[in-house]
């Protein structure tokens, strides 16, 4: 069911019995190939992710701060799996003595079989889920597995909302060399998700303990820089409770987060006053910490072009009969400039028939359409629905004239990912002022709903993720800086050519094509709670199971 807006019941069935999705185990370990010894603090501080791919200095041309996780069935040689993370990649290094998992759901054994051989049964790791309910699928599955590993303990989250998840995906890893890291990513910790799925992946830097004596934090008001992202990310683990996560808090706050590039925004089961709401004094969540980000955020205009922001989920829950929420309320946190072209990217069913695992993907992404209420909900909805892959031939034309599509590579991984970027130029979008990969979909559970008369604003999940733009990765303020999409690889091809002299150039991993094609009259989103008799490309018909 839709992870952010309904606890799990009844699963649709398949006509035959879907792929098994399980990870490459055969991956070489970088471990393996490496020195143990940790890169000098210099070196670790100047780069803008865990990955040494940036060129010399002087060139100022930066990686993608977000990755894509590897797709399982795309053929090597098409080169989409070019500067992709498998969790292998994430999890396999030897160093590791202690791992924070959190996340929706669980394969307990599968997540252990990602770790180095040699210390699988002495790393220890944590288990934070939501499951609160014994009898739940989830938390049976979690606990008989956790009896298995004696060094895996599971963590129940406090879940007060009925509606609400524990819906955040993040690890936090400790390490024998004194160094941490954090990782924000849009994948639940199951086989099927880091196979055939399209996911997203932001790692930190690796975090050395602070050397200075009086623990100064730095300006924990501005926003973007470690100690803001510290600040905010104990704030969001306190939330949890002490006994719960108070010994993760007590390490992190040894550790030094000044090599961070980022902004977090996250949710917690929460209300919030509105007149109450100052992000200089504590963290926000949910809608208003997301209107906090954008309002904050330098963007630097090069002309009068109409900026678009793409919303591009993997669940809409049920938003209200009218747009008032997704108006008012998201696309107002989203940018105060009513003028700004907005598009939500949602898969139709013909791209499910078609995705790698054909309706086998259906299962993990979300939006009702049956009844009369959520056919309005639909109704409003449609003008800014664009396609996921938008490569049908009757598609590829817009206004009689034929689309040449930049290719992400990700057409056929159906998208579990979730993205929210703003293009600065709805003609072009060739470069980007900011963009945020998070665990939250769109609903009043993750972001919050309206104020409600008390002035409260109330959010039922817990989510997690991260903000970057350009002025993140620039050196001083003398300097500016552009972020491009990027396609098929991490690293921009060359700079943006209107933007003039610029002397930094950030890349941006894309999920999906551009330019972006809308839906025609006969396009339907994917439902899940449908019935859908036509067989997809591996013959399977899907039924719901009711």
């Amino acid at each position: 069911m839709d992870e952010t807006a309904h606890p799990p019941a009844k699963r649709p069935r398949l006509s035959s019995p879907p792929i098994q999705n399980s990870d490459n185990s055969t991956t070489v370990l970088a471990s393996l190939h490496r020195d143990v010894t940790p890169p000098s603090r210099t070196l670790r501080q100047s780069a803008s992710s865990t990955k040494d791919k940036n060129p010399p200095q002087e060139s100022r041309v930066i990686t993608s701060p977000f990755q894509l996780t590897h797709v399982r069935d795309l053929a090597e040689s098409s080169g989409n799996n070019v500067d992709t993370v498998r969790l292998r990649d994430i999890l396999g290094d030897p160093m590791i003595r202690e791992c924070w998992q959190f996340n929706y759901l669980f394969d307990v054994d599968f997540l252990m079989q990602q770790f180095d051989e040699d210390v699988q049964s002495l790393v220890k790791v944590n288990v934070v889920h939501g499951s609160w309910k014994k009898e739940a699928p989830n938390r049976v599955r979690i606990d008989e597995a956790c009896s298995r590993h004696p060094n895996v303990e599971a963590i129940v989250a406090y879940m007060p909302e009925a509606f609400g998840t524990h819906h955040s995906k993040m690890m936090i890893l400790l390490r024998h060399d004194d160094l941490a890291q954090v990782v924000i990513h849009t994948a639940n910790m199951i086989p099927g998700d880091w196979a055939n799925m399209c996911q997203a992946v932001w790692r930190s830097p690796l975090l050395e303990l602070r050397k200075d004596t009086e623990q100064r934090s730095g300006d924990v008001t501005k926003l973007g820089t470690g100690a803001r992202f510290k600040r905010d990310l104990l704030a969001y683990l306190s939330e949890y409770g002490p006994k719960k996560t108070g010994s993760l808090v007590d390490q992190l706050r040894r550790y030094d987060f000044g090599a961070v590039r980022a902004a977090l925004v996250a949710s917690v089961p929460s209300k919030q006053k509105v007149n109450d709401m100052d992000s200089r004094r504590k963290t926000l969540w949910g809608w208003p910490a997301l209107k906090d980000v954008t309002r904050n955020i330098p963007i630097e205009k090069t002309s009068a072009s109409t900026p678009h922001i793409v919303t591009q989920i993997s669940s809409v829950a049920t938003l209200g009969q009218t747009d008032k929420w997704l108006k008012d309320v998201f696309f107002t946190s989203l940018s105060q400039d009513p003028t700004v072209k907005k598009s939500i990217i949602f898969p139709t069913d013909d791209e499910i028939r078609r995705s790698l695992n054909g309706y086998g993907s259906g299962g993990s992404i979300h939006m009702k359409t049956q009844s009369a209420p959520q056919q309005k909900q639909l109704q409003y909805m449609r003008p800014y629905l664009r396609h996921w892959a938008g490569d049908r031939d009757h598609n590829d034309q817009q206004g009689g004239v034929a689309v040449s599509k930049q290719d992400a590579g990700r057409r056929r991984a159906a998208p579990h990912i979730k993205t929210y970027i703003q293009f600065a130029d709805a003609q072009t979008m060739d470069t980007i002022d900011w963009a945020m990969v998070t665990s939250a979909n769109l609903s009043t559970q993750a972001w919050g709903a309206a104020p409600n008369a008390a002035g409260e604003v109330r959010i039922c999940s817990w989510e997690i993720g991260v903000v970057v733009w350009p002025r993140l990765f620039t050196q001083g303020e003398a300097e500016l800086g552009a972020m491009v999409p990027c396609f098929k690889r991490d690293m921009p091809d060359e700079r943006p050519s209107k933007t003039g002299d610029q002397s930094a150039t950030v890349g941006l991993r894309m999920a999906y094509d551009l330019p972006l094609t809308p839906y025609t009259a006969t396009d339907t989103p994917w439902c899940a709670t449908a019935m859908h008799t036509e067989p997809d490309w591996l013959g399977q018909t899907w039924a719901d199971d009711s």
